[in-house]
């Protein structure tokens, strides 16, 4: 009998593929995923869905609100956040109308069939130089939070937030001591003001690789890595990972300000699996290393040292490698998978292999196994015991129906 990867079975290849390779799958994971399409060569959005829904992944940030994307996702209970361009806020802020226009053609007809749950206006505004558009990012956010409301669309479940280089802090360590840029604090007064009003995160992009890549000499990798480390202090906090300290510098540069009453969402973190050679630490090696461990904390629901309970909540960058992405080799290698759907590194698994993804070869790159809960890891021992347990039942549920559905057919 031959097997053969139509399309009917793509989600049972999918997911028979992504065990293999992805050894933290849990019922339901807990973090969400940047989507992003600057490439040639990405499958189908419909293929897109059945893979995200193989990997039980539920949330999903776009960098657009490309119709074909929301389209593919309707029904599927995914919660999707889109993003307004740059190049609008200008326009929206000066233009009230421009906004309710957008929000008519970009989230009306999809809602409630596709979760829209967040409209992000803006990426990066603030800290590179462009005052003029820095001061329409408020304006444009408003603008954007009343044509929801103008509209009825999203029944006061949609949040609104903009999206902000974890540079926008001028001292971040240590995390008790975070404060804003000078020359950013006059946008970020307003814009912590309309997050206090709206109930709405302060979203983040915080790579750690930047961190090292810059100083390896001085950056230790198993910290940025959140590899067992000695941790640094801060008063009475121990921090093990530079992740969590960004985050929580961010709480005390918001604290700074008058505000205790925002949330911190990790709106993109990831780490290249290739890059050029004077880009310290771009493997496949490092890269299984940062998001595996990353997604073994997010499974057991940890805070940070400031915040331990609450959870951290982040978007994970990126689905795929992006082939057309400008800048150094490492843009194009961030992603957990191929286009074709199979995955670029293993994650806590012996070695990625060959795997069938959308019918391609596979290509993945071998890499050793690493387990963060092995003897020498920070987590207890009930912990590791108890994930492994929910691990092994969730795979026999899983995997063994659809062996028998793969034979049957």
């Amino acid at each position: 009998m031959e097997l053969r990867a139509s399309s009917s079975l793509l989600p049972c290849i999918l997911l028979l593929s992504l065990f293999s390779s992805v050894g933290t799958v849990s019922a339901q994971q807990k973090f969400g995923i940047n989507y992003g399409q600057i490439a040639n060569n990405l499958p189908d959005p419909t293929q897109v869905a059945s893979l995200l829904r193989s990997m039980n992944v539920n949330k999903v940030k776009l960098y657009d609100a490309d119709p074909k994307v929301l389209t593919a996702f309707a029904n599927t209970g995914v919660e999707f956040i889109i993003s307004v361009g740059n190049e609008n806020l200008q326009t929206m802020a000066s233009s009230p109308g421009a906004a309710r226009q957008w929000v008519a053609q970009h989230v009306q007809p999809f809602i409630p069939a596709t979760r829209i749950t967040g409209i992000i206006v803006g990426n990066e505004v603030l800290g590179n130089n462009d005052t003029a558009m820095a001061a329409s990012l408020v304006p444009a956010m408003q603008a954007v939070y009343d044509a929801l409301a103008a509209l009825g669309v999203g029944g006061g479940q949609v949040t609104v937030s903009s999206a902000h280089s974890v540079n926008v802090l001028a001292t971040s360590f240590p995390p008790s001591s975070g404060t804003f840029q000078e020359g950013v604090a006059q946008y970020v007064k307003p814009l912590l003001d309309f997050h206090s009003k709206t109930g709405s995160p302060f979203l983040i992009n915080a790579y750690p690789f930047f961190a090292y890549k810059g100083s390896p000499g001085s950056v230790s990798l198993p910290y940025v890595l959140f590899q067992p480390n000695a941790g640094v202090r801060d008063g009475g906090l121990v921090y093990d990972n530079m992740l969590y300290a960004q985050i929580d510098a961010v709480y005390a540069a918001m604290k700074a300000m008058g505000h205790a009453d925002i949330g911190v969402r990790v709106s993109e973190t990831g780490w290249p699996s290739k890059g050029d050679e004077d880009e310290v630490g771009a493997t496949a090696q490092n890269a299984a290393a940062y998001n595996g461990n990353l997604m073994q904390r997010i499974a057991m629901s940890q805070g940070t040292p400031l915040k331990p309970s609450v959870p951290i909540d982040v978007f994970v960058f990126a689905l795929f490698n992006e082939n057309m992405k400008p800048g150094p080799a490492s843009e194009r290698n961030y992603g957990l998978f191929y286009p074709n759907g199979s995955p670029v590194y293993a994650i806590n698994a012996g070695t990625a292999g060959a795997n069938p993804g959308f019918g391609g070869s596979g290509g993945g790159s071998s890499v050793g196994r690493f387990d963060p809960y092995s003897s020498q890891s920070m987590f207890s021992s009930a912990s590791r015991l108890a994930v492994r347990r929910r691990l092994s039942s969730l795979t026999l549920l899983l995997v063994l129906p659809m062996v028998s559905a793969l034979l049957a057919s």
